[in-house]
């Protein structure tokens, strides 16, 4: 592996120019990747891996978006798209359990039957294994049990890819029945294209996707941006001018100029009046939300985040709530400002 300096720490990590594409084509040209669950991971790493040349085959129940998703994409049913999951596990030799984390606790019984010895058990988060008191996801001792984790959602999986660029990933392993567990995982993490894998464990994968999703990811930066326009409107500023400051500006000049550059860049090459602001700022900011994010941690390391998860994702009506939920957030006036000013950039000027 290739030896990495991040900020004083040298890490090891698999980059493309020594893993590249061939060499996981070669090690893979025996195996059948069985995709079980066509959410947007399965969607995004089976079509890369199909396009990759290797040989793929769905596993997702018929009757549901999933089924129809995959028919869109040109999965065939019956030559490599089968509605009957348990058929799927036993065809695979590398079986990727990419059901959602309340999925794969209710269809857990009907894999480990299937499951055989000397093929691979595949997971892109390390919730169901880490958390097994609570899922009951227990993998038999013969066979390989492993993790590679796009660090972000399946459909980029698939759009960098298809735009000739990458996502890094993370991978590990949890149990090594074959001997060839480590190599499986990182030629999977290869074949799905991603940019380069870095090491870690289930354990810490989870604990650190469950904290970033809820964190800065998603969950505090949604809340943080509510806060600010909510402030702004209350001080007379007008929807479009609230929602230019706290979310457009960030998204479509800042942010990405962040993502490319890095923060000190972006410091760097801001009017003296920002820069000295946000440098202030960012301590208060700082001082003030580490507290919630170590209590965030801890919800997540003892498993209290986890059970609602399963809770609240295994209920009968949870479609119907999350909807609820979802059409709050789009129909406030944040949002609705959000979506006149996505309408007026000029790459939108004519559409609907």
């Amino acid at each position: 592996m290739a030896q990495i300096n991040f900020g004083g720490t040298v890490e090891e990590v698999v980059t493309r120019e020594e893993y590249p594409l061939d060499k996981a084509k070669a090690f893979l040209k025996n195996e059948t990747v069985a995709i079980i669950g066509y959410g947007p991971q399965g969607y995004g790493q089976s079509l890369n891996m199909r396009d990759n040349g290797i040989n793929v085959i769905v596993g997702q129940r018929k009757g549901g978006k999933g089924w129809d998703d995959a028919v869109r994409d040109g999965w065939v049913e019956g030559k490599n798209l089968f509605s009957d999951i348990e058929e799927a596990v036993r065809k695979g030799t590398i079986v990727q359990y990419l059901l959602s984390d309340a999925g794969q606790k209710q269809q857990w019984s009907t894999v480990k039957r299937n499951l055989r010895a000397g093929q691979a058990l595949y997971f892109s988060h390390g919730f169901s294994v880490v958390f097994k008191e609570q899922t009951g996801v227990v993998p038999p001792a013969d066979v390989d049990v492993i993790l590679c984790a796009p660090k972000g959602s399946g459909r980029t999986v698939r759009s960098n890819y298809l735009e000739g660029s990458g996502i890094n990933a993370s991978f590990a392993v949890f149990q090594d029945a074959t001997g060839k567990a480590r190599e499986r995982a990182v030629a999977c993490g290869i074949a799905i294209g991603s940019g380069y894998l870095f090491p870690t464990t289930f354990e810490k994968e989870v604990l650190s996707d469950l904290t970033g999703e809820r964190g800065v990811l998603m969950g505090a930066i949604a809340g943080l941006m509510k806060a600010q326009y909510d402030v702004l409107r209350s001080m007379g500023h007008s929807p479009s001018e609230a929602f230019n400051e706290t979310v457009e500006e960030a998204t479509q000049s800042l942010y990405p100029l962040v993502g490319r550059h890095g923060m000190d860049w972006m410091f760097g090459a801001c009017s003296v009046t920002a820069q000295r602001g946000a440098l202030d700022w960012a301590k208060k900011f700082e001082a003030a939300n580490r507290p919630l994010f170590e209590l965030l941690y801890r919800d997540v390391q003892y498993g209290v985040e986890t059970k609602r998860v399963l809770d609240s994702t295994s209920a009968a009506d949870y479609r119907d709530t999350l909807q609820k939920e979802l059409d709050e957030i789009r129909n406030s006036e944040m949002w609705q400002a959000g979506a006149a000013v996505r309408g007026l950039r000029p790459e939108n000027w004519g559409k609907k």
